[in-house]
């Protein structure tokens, strides 16, 4: 496979070519390489990893010479297309933002599977977990971690009654983190608790030899508990539990992480529960490492309202040190898995991190007061629980409902999640050994009878990965090569089109407002929606702003329109000089400009954005200006250029009925010449309506249209003025 370039898309036909001979080229979870003292541009950055060599930064980074800095913690982007060939473009985009933790993640079922699964019913139950899937994804994932430069951690789910089986698989392929708890699949799934753990020892004595970093499932206690901050001491319990049965399973300590979720959300009195929490973990388990997730309960559809919840949770998870900090909120409150949530989440924390970069150094959590009492009373009441559950036995308290009670221990809801050790998913199905038992695969959990089971059958997958049998999709009906035939089509007539999930799609995301309440708001959009010609209209958001006064409202829905993309008329892309390059010239030669709104227009606004230091304007480059105001004749533009000695004239012109733009500028190009100072001047239109073509034509020397910034009329002024040498 060919490396990558930034200019051209992944090529999925090559990919997918040779892929049963394709090998991981490494195992196990790589952080990220910490660098101190970094400088970029005129900043020193404390709490900084080892920069990119390819990446898109934040929208502010063209202020400071487009550095991009990356945080030392580890950014999660979690994707759940359900489409692995449409996923691997997703982790490319997430990557060039500096994502290096790629999750797949479940659309309606993946961690709801319970056996080994080697084709891929989409549309049955979910995305199952495939060896197709896996090996063209980490295929992927090492050309994407080449053309970015740092290692990317691929990740999914050691669940159900399959773990084992779906732990090698994953050591086969070289993935490099996964979800693993027991108690996840006891509590949330009811699979028999015996039959969990006896499956969790196996699954992670496989995962600790393949160096796969494992998260737990503890959080799933506040995303589902009726009151999520009164089960604080309980989640350190389960944390408690699976890490050392983690450590005892064969798994490195630096293996292990804690899946946090904040307890809390706006508008709750938030630090005073989330922080205590955080801290009081951070400090029970500083052997550990900790991922960082928002909590999912709390999420509406409002993408504003998630965003700013996440910055919060961001600002607990660099004030306790979290290694690793996920962005799943911005698919998980509409529940729709697109392409720019994703970047949206991974932008949102690496925007937080880097704002907040060296934040320890300069300020000190209290050890005294109601922070430091309340991580007290949490960390009592947590060990008060551990000692009964130790005094009952671990099978005895969930059967008691022990587990995900809305009341804050030692008080009882009655309202926890009970299971029956006798009862369950898979209950009954745990056998002994047979005395010539015969591992499928080393490093299986418990004692062998042979003593060297790879010798005697010349060695197993993990020893010998030419052996792996690599099945192909199973269902003729729905395959990545049937779905891909769309694309294909698609890419071979040029044509494309919108899409926020799979290739092509058609969904289209649209905001309106309505001056009605909700309820006639919501379905005036949807009505609105259909008279645009899209399909499947459905309200995703609303937010009132007053009851009666108006609502917001979001749809989405589908359009079939194809664009043809040799049809498209793209304009030359206009070369800006570097500012640096732009101020020197121009305080050399110490350049002046006249400008005004000529005719009987009386706007003035875009114009003096050109101009003003405050807009970006043109004088922060060290242009001195003199402005005329509006209703300018534009013969006083000339006759003042002559009198002040200016370099140029900026002319602006609004109204555009009867070209009256055109003719103005042509106009002052005829003055000009009648005045005998058209080559001393440098002449520039400007307007909502000007085009550069038309100006031009009519005499001046450029056009500037709408969105132009001072700084691309300065650059044309500097390189007019060297043409003029």
């Amino acid at each position: 496979m060919k490396n990558l370039t930034p200019e051209k898309k992944i090529d999925l036909k090559e990919l997918f070519k040779d892929l049963d001979k394709y090998r991981p080229r490494r195992k196990g979870w790589v952080w990220r390489e910490h660098v101190d003292n970094l400088n970029m541009f005129k900043f020193n950055f404390h709490d900084c990893s080892k920069p990119l060599k390819n990446s898109i930064g934040l929208p502010a980074a063209k202020y400071f010479d487009n550095i991009d800095p990356q945080p030392d913690c580890v950014i999660t982007s979690e994707i759940a297309s359900g489409r692995f060939e449409d996923d691997i473009r997703r982790m490319r985009m997430a990557a060039w933002h500096g994502a290096d933790h790629i999750m797949v993640i479940r659309t309606t079922g993946q961690s709801h599977i319970d056996g080994l699964i080697e084709g891929t019913p989409e549309g049955i139950g979910g995305v199952p977990i495939t060896r197709k899937q896996l090996r063209a994804s980490r295929k992927a994932l090492d050309m994407i971690e080449d053309e970015v430069g740092r290692p990317i951690n691929f990740h999914s789910y050691v669940s159900g009654v399959a773990g084992p089986e779906v732990a090698v698989l994953f050591a086969e392929e070289g993935v490099n983190g996964a979800h693993q708890d027991p108690q996840y699949n006891v509590l949330y799934r009811n699979i028999n608790m015996k039959r969990s753990f006896v499956d969790a020892a196996v699954a992670k004595k496989i995962m600790a030899e393949a160096e796969i970093f494992q998260i737990d499932g503890a959080h799933n206690a506040n995303a589902t508990a009726r009151e999520a901050w009164a089960v604080m001491p309980e989640l350190m319990v389960q944390h408690a539990i699976n890490c050392m049965f983690s450590y005892k399973c064969g798994m490195k300590k630096e293996n292990i992480g804690l899946s946090t979720v904040p307890p809390t959300a706006p508008p709750t009195p938030k630090m005073w529960y989330d922080l205590p929490y955080a801290v009081a973990l951070r400090e029970f388990f500083s052997e550990y490492k900790f991922r960082a997730q928002q909590n999912t309960r709390y999420m509406e559809a409002d993408m504003d309202e998630a965003t700013i919840t996440h910055v919060i949770d961001t600002l607990i998870s660099k004030l306790t040190k979290a290694d690793i900090q996920s962005t799943i909120t911005p698919d998980e409150g509409r529940n729709v898995p697109w392409h720019y949530n994703n970047i949206k989440g991974i932008n949102t924390a690496k925007q937080t991190l880097v704002a907040l970069d060296g934040l320890m150094e300069m300020i000190q959590l209290k050890n005294e007061g109601p922070l430091r009492d309340k991580i007290r009373e949490l960390k009592e009441r947590a060990i008060l629980f551990m000692e009964e559950i130790k005094e009952l036995g671990y099978f005895k308290a969930v059967h008691k409902g022990m587990f995900v009670d809305s009341a804050e221990y030692p008080e009882r809801n009655g309202d926890g999640i009970a299971r029956d050790p006798e009862g369950g998913v898979a209950v009954g199905t745990i056998v002994e050994k047979d005395d010539d038992y015969f591992a499928p695969v080393c490093h299986q959990f418990g004692q062998e009878d042979i003593s060297d089971p790879c010798k005697a059958i010349d060695g197993c997958t993990f020893c010998r990965p030419e052996k792996i049998q690599f099945i192909d999709e199973l269902d003729e009906s729905d395959t990545a090569h049937k779905r891909l035939e769309k694309k294909f089509e698609d890419d071979d007539k040029n044509l494309t089109s919108p899409e926020v999930e799979w290739h092509g799609d058609g969904t289209v995301l649209i905001t309106l407002f309505f001056p009605e309440n909700e309820e006639i708001a919501k379905a005036a959009a949807v009505e609105m929606g259909k008279k645009m010609n899209l399909s499947n209209v459905e309200v995703v958001n609303t937010a009132p702003m007053h009851p009666s006064e108006g609502t917001l409202v979001e749809i989405k829905g589908k359009s079939d329109i194809k664009i043809d993309k040799s049809k498209l008329y793209i304009p030359p892309k206009k070369e800006i000089l570097p500012e640096d390059v732009i101020r020197k010239e121009i305080v050399e030669k110490g350049v002046k400009v006249v400008a005004g709104t000529v005719g009987e227009d009386e706007h003035s606004v875009g114009l003096r954005e050109i101009l003003d230091i405050k807009h970006g304007g043109v004088e922060r480059f060290g242009i001195k200006y003199r402005y005329l105001g509006t209703s300018v004749p534009i013969e006083k533009l000339v006759d003042s250029a002559i009198e002040y000695g200016a370099d140029a004239i900026l002319m602006s012109t609004i109204i555009s009925h009867n070209d009256i733009h055109v003719k103005s500028q042509k106009r002052l190009h005829e003055i000009c010449v009648e005045k005998g100072v058209r080559d001393k001047l440098i002449l520039i239109g400007g307007g909502t309506q000007v085009k550069d073509d038309l100006a031009k034509k009519a005499g001046v020397d450029a056009g500037f249209g709408r969105g132009t910034k001072g700084i691309e009329v300065a650059s044309f002024i500097v390189k007019r003025l060297r043409e003029k040498k």
